[in-house]
């Protein structure tokens, strides 16, 4: 299966701005072969960008044989219930995130595809970004040595007014934007558990009902403190990471990390005064700075571009020779779990104060 034949449901920003413009920056690899969308003018963009099959009704896309997967880039209310039908009528099946409001419907997700035997896979591009795979490698080195705590910043200041701001629609920040940093923040604090979780969410700019002001904090035993902030109110947005550690921290954004660090073996030798002394002074002493930087290569400025290539590539190889997906339902089902407890703890509607 050198070329994937794929099927697009939905033609909004996430169909075509998204998966079928990525799509077209591998066409070694993949073909699109049909859309769907309800909307007139979506078909007759695509029909024109695009040169495919268009249909006004998803399930007639559902119904065609010539298809190894299907994208389903529906409204956010629509992932669950759609995924499903798409797996139970024999596609693959890539969803766009959120993946789904609730664990239960990741569970349901998952049962369809078990049961199918297809593919079902989550459209979380931020785990390939370039400046994330940095941060990772400046922890796995070992040069910051324990790392205390972890902020991961999405912020920045404006309106909406769109679904995407709906209750209803499963819109809210949390739902919208944050599967990207949370996704991130849960590689940094594990996978292999579910952290303990406090979460404050407001409304500030948006025209919605749903929040649109999200700081919520993960923590465990054994683990960093990962502060994740999903703000639309930052009048002052500047670091995207910003790391505190035993032997230094890092600072950066999408474009430029920056670490510091000390080499403990360089350090002379203290013993701890437990008693007041004669002539008391405050404990000082210089420490000889290390520092890294990187910046993110020219051949990847398209950042949007660049994350979306690295995840088709891997979708391809799954589906063309069986590799490991990076991003697993697993993977998503624990930060479905996050999501909801956030819910949880916060009312669904906010009122000004």
């Amino acid at each position: 299966m050198a070329k994937i034949r794929a099927g697009i449901i939905g033609q909004g920003k996430s169909g075509f701005d998204i998966h079928a413009y990525t799509m077209g920056l591998l066409p070694g690899k993949f073909r699109i072969v049909a859309v769907a969308d309800p909307i007139p003018e979506n078909l007759s963009r695509s029909r024109n960008a695009l040169g495919c099959d268009c249909h006004s009704d998803y399930r007639d896309l559902l119904g065609r044989r010539d298809l190894d997967l299907v994208v389903n880039a529906t409204p956010s209310v629509l992932h669950p219930s759609i995924t499903i039908e798409a797996l139970e009528a024999g596609h693959n099946v890539l969803c766009e995130k959120p993946m789904a409001r609730c664990v239960a419907e990741v569970d349901q997700m998952n049962a369809a595809a078990l049961k199918s035997g297809k593919l079902l896979a989550i459209y979380q591009q931020s785990r390939f970004a370039p400046y994330y795979r940095q941060v990772q490698k400046v922890i796995d080195s070992g040069v910051l040595g324990r790392i205390v705590a972890v902020k991961v910043a999405f912020n920045g200041f404006g309106r909406r007014w769109d679904w995407q701001t709906l209750h209803d629609m499963n819109g809210g920040s949390l739902l919208n934007t944050g599967p990207h940093p949370l996704d991130q923040a849960l590689g940094l604090f594990g996978r292999d558990r579910t952290p303990s979780v406090f979460c404050l969410m407001n409304r500030v700019l948006t025209f919605g009902d749903a929040e649109d002001y999200v700081k919520l904090v993960l923590h465990g035993e054994g683990r960093p403190v990962v502060e994740v902030d999903v703000i639309s109110c930052e009048a002052y947005p500047t670091a995207t990471y910003h790391i505190q550690a035993e032997r230094g921290g890092l600072n950066g954004t999408m474009e430029e990390v920056e670490w510091r660090y000390y080499k403990p073996e360089e350090l002379p030798e203290r013993n701890l005064v437990p008693n007041p002394v004669a002539l008391p002074q405050y404990c000082s002493e210089s420490l000889n700075w290390y520092t890294g930087r990187w910046r993110l290569p020219e051949s990847q400025k398209d950042l949007f571009a660049a994350m979306g290539k690295a995840f088709y590539s891997n979708l391809h190889s799954a589906l063309s020779k069986g590799t490991p997906l990076e991003v697993t339902v697993e993977h998503v089902r624990q930060q479905i779990a996050v999501i909801e407890e956030c819910h949880r703890q916060n009312p669904t509607r906010f009122s000004r104060d």
